[in-house]
C-alpha cells in the first residue's frame, strides 16, 4: 500500500466511502442529465455517459476477475488477446467501442445494477477476507482491498472530477 492512498480501517468504513462517492457521482449526473449534457462528448471524445459505461465495465471486472478470479477476458467479454500484458491503452479503447452507441438509459440501468450487485457482493465478504492478498503469488502481498478501492470509491471520484468539467 502506497502512503497516498487512503485505507478504510474496517468494513463500515469502506461501504460508507464507498456509497459516499457513489452518492457524489450521482448527484453530478442528475445535473448532468438535467443540463441535457450527458451525451456531449469532451475534448477527449468521450462523454459523460461514456465514462459511467467504463465504471460499470470496471466494477464488472473487479467482481468476475479479481473477487472471482475468472479470466479477464472472459468477465469482460473480449478476446484473450485484448487483456494480455493488462494494458489499459488497450483494454478501455475496446470497452469505450462496445459501449458508445448504447442509450443513456441502458447505460444508467446497468450501471446502476452492476453497483447494486457489487455492494451485495462486498457486503457478503468479511474485512479480513478483503485484507488477503489478491494474487497468492505476489511478493508484496497486496490486499484484495486495494483493487477494491481502485475500482470503487478512487474511480468513481476519478470519473466524477471528468465529468464534472462539462457542468
Amino acid at each position: 500500500m502506497t502512503d497516498e492512498q487512503w485505507v478504510p480501517g474496517s468494513k463500515a468504513e469502506l461501504m460508507s466511502a464507498i456509497k459516499r462517492e457513489w452518492n457524489s457521482l450521482m448527484d453530478v449526473v442528475a445535473k448532468l442529465e438535467a443540463a441535457h449534457k450527458i451525451a456531449t462528448p469532451d475534448e477527449g471524445g468521450w462523454s459523460p455517459k461514456d465514462n459511467l459505461a467504463h465504471l460499470a465495465e470496471w466494477m464488472n471486472t473487479l467482481m468476475g476477475y479479481h473477487m472471482d478470479h475468472r479470466p479477464p477476458y472472459e468477465v469482460m467479454g473480449v478476446s484473450e488477446e485484448v487483456t494480455k500484458g493488462w494494458d489499459m491503452e488497450v483494454i478501455n479503447p475496446v470497452l469505450f467501442e462496445r459501449n458508445k452507441d448504447r442509450s443513456i438509459e441502458d447505460v444508467m440501468d446497468g450501471l446502476k445494477q452492476t453497483y447494486e450487485r457489487l455492494i451485495a457482493k462486498l457486503d457478503t465478504m468479511s474485512f479480513e477476507d478483503l485484507l488477503k492478498p489478491r494474487h497468492a503469488n505476489d511478493p508484496e502481498k497486496r490486499p484484495l482491498l486495494l483493487w477494491v478501492l481502485g475500482d470503487t470509491t478512487e474511480h468513481f471520484a476519478e470519473h466524477r472530477a471528468t465529468i464534472e468539467k462539462m457542468l
